[in-house]
């Protein structure tokens, strides 16, 4: 029984971890892993020879060296969804707090702790005023990028009574179809921007989207707009808000990332990275990373991964033996290892070849073993990345 070693990075909720059965040993020392589960810990995959897989438990994989793994034949997995309720509620939240200006009002009962009731009743009469804030309700919410998380934050918007824009440059129709049909969705960037009372952001960090949100960005919304960023912390140039807050340009900046000049602003909420940090998503994530990886290991099976194409295939009872083999995606690959094993008189039980655009990733199941000189001459092809080799469990000999 072939047995994989997995590290873990950061605390793993136990009730993922638990998913991994005897054939797996669980060491977050590891120092050479088949696989790496992470959360937010950062991962250098050239440091493991033996890498096979890293599954994020979370959305973004900026914490990952996907470029070196892809590189590498290495398949790196996320959660996408598994942390969106956790997200979405703590925008809303965080909304609340900010517009009805709740944490300003919690410092200032606290410091009156150790007057008389009389002397507590004639200061908040005379200070609430101060902290008079604004509805939600028949504001307009934009919404930036219409993920899991995002189209749960534009349809929260909707149940708060709000007039809801979104705005996706690349949306996917599974998201899109979760939508709100009282969501309106906005033909470009420009119209969302010049829209909002509340700009909400959830894009992922890439290189089109680093630092997105300056000066310019910022000039583009209505005066006194809130700007709130539950994405990532790169995305917003936080000189440029700061700059904005000064002016009055915005209102007020909510964000889950902490930065030695955003602390103590008085218009700044910041949360230290809370977003995911819920027990339910803990476990949801965890769970789902685990039984990504756990696919990929036993069957060679692909889900989620942002690197490499969606391939997914059960072996029949005849097949002895998978070979995955992993290349660039370059004209001639299927036909390179169809004649090579066929040359050696293996019988080819079915064939799934998927590509992305950069990885061609290919499922063989064969009725035979493979013999080591075969599997040398197809690594030996320039294109070849990777290969491996998975014994299935039911056997034609069986």
């Amino acid at each position: 029984m072939q047995e994989f070693i997995i590290k873990t990075l950061n605390n793993i909720a136990r009730e993922g971890l638990g998913l991994f059965d005897r054939r797996y040993v669980v060491d977050p020392d590891a120092p050479d892993p088949d696989a790496i589960v992470v959360r937010s810990s950062p991962v250098d995959t050239e440091q493991y020879p033996s890498l096979l897989a890293v599954a994020r438990a979370g959305a973004g994989v900026n914490n990952i060296t996907v470029d070196k793994a892809t590189a590498a034949g290495i398949c790196v997995f996320n959660t996408p969804g598994a942390n969106a309720n956790a997200v979405a509620e703590l925008v809303f939240i965080m909304l609340g707090l900010a517009a009805r200006n709740i944490h300003q009002g919690l410092s200032f009962c606290q410091g009156l702790r150790g007057l008389d009731e009389a002397e507590v009743s004639r200061r908040v009469e005379e200070r609430k005023s101060a902290f008079r804030g604004f509805e939600l309700a028949g504001k307009t919410l934009a919404v930036l990028g219409l993920g899991k998380i995002g189209v749960r934050v534009a349809n929260r918007g909707i149940v708060q009574g709000m007039r809801v824009m979104g705005f996706d440059p690349s949306p996917a129709l599974e998201n899109i179809h979760a939508l709100s049909p009282q969501v309106t969705l906005a033909r470009n960037l420009a119209d969302v921007l010049r829209t909002a009372d509340i700009l909400s952001l959830h894009l992922p960090l890439n290189p089109k989207t680093r630092g997105l949100v300056n000066a310019g960005f910022l000039a583009s919304l209505p005066a006194g707009a809130v700007l709130v960023n539950y994405a990532r912390g790169p995305i917003v140039d936080n000189d440029a808000v700061l700059a904005a807050l000064a002016s009055g340009a915005l209102g007020s900046y909510i964000t889950d990332f902490p930065a030695p000049a955003l602390l103590d602003h008085p218009k700044v909420l910041v949360t230290p990275h809370l977003g995911a940090s819920t027990e339910e998503s803990e476990e949801q994530c965890a769970a789902m990373a685990v039984g990504e990886l756990k696919d990929y290991l036993e069957l060679g099976t692909v889900s989620r991964s942002v690197n490499f194409p969606t391939a997914e295939s059960l072996p029949a009872g005849n097949v002895h033996t998978r070979l995955i083999m992993i290349n660039r995606d370059v004209p001639g690959m299927i036909g390179f290892a169809s004649q090579i094993i066929g040359a050696h008189g293996i019988n080819i039980a079915s064939y799934l070849n998927e590509s992305n655009g950069v990885i061609g990733y290919n499922i063989i199941d064969l009725e035979s073993p493979l013999p080591p000189a075969l599997v040398a001459e197809i690594e030996a092809h320039g294109d070849v990345i990777r290969t491996r080799l998975i014994p299935c469990r039911h056997r034609a000999d069986h």
